[in-house]
């Protein structure tokens, strides 16, 4: 339990610093914003209760919100995601997931862990990015921002879970 505490407090402090000290200032050909912050929510253990998750998300989306001036868009759109992340576990996942497993490759198998990333990441851009057009006047151009942040913010989640900070579980020696 303290160290599920001490791991999201890590996380939250960590990502949220690089988000809002680095990454929102990148701008990729003006289509693509990385937004790795959303790895908080993904590395939450999987039997987390779904009002902690939803709190979690409001909260961090709502510190993004706070240093980018957006008006609760980053909370909604985490909220979003976090409320849909239970069952896309399920259904990507299977049931057979321990409660205190934090996902991983290693825990989902890498083409479950992928599928789950990106169905997550994917729901969460789309709500975020159609909540700050409010329009569908130039939809190809929302689609090019869509997919070009969903493509950068997987490859930057892929990098920091090749250098995940492990703390071990009590259950570990």
């Amino acid at each position: 339990m303290i160290n599920n505490v001490l791991r999201v407090a890590i996380y939250c402090l960590v990502f949220l610093s690089i988000q809002v000290l680095v990454l929102n200032n990148i701008h990729f050909l003006r289509l693509a914003t990385p937004f790795l912050y959303v790895y908080i929510l993904l590395k939450m253990p999987v039997g987390t209760q779904p009002v902690r998750l939803l709190l979690l998300a409001f909260f961090t989306g709502l510190v993004v919100d706070s240093f980018t001036n957006t008006a609760g868009m980053h909370a909604a759109a985490c909220c979003l995601a976090a409320f849909a992340r239970n069952p896309l576990i399920n259904l990507l996942a299977g049931k057979d997931i321990p409660a205190e497993g934090i996902p991983s490759a290693a825990l989902f198998g890498k083409g479950a862990f992928l599928r789950y990333t990106l169905g997550f990441v994917m729901l969460h851009h789309i709500a975020l990015f159609l909540i700050e057009s409010l329009t569908l006047f130039d939809p190809l151009y929302l689609v090019f921002r869509i997919l070009g942040s969903i493509c950068l913010t997987t490859l930057l989640i892929y990098l920091a879970e090749a250098f995940n900070l492990h703390i071990p579980t009590s259950n570990e020696s």
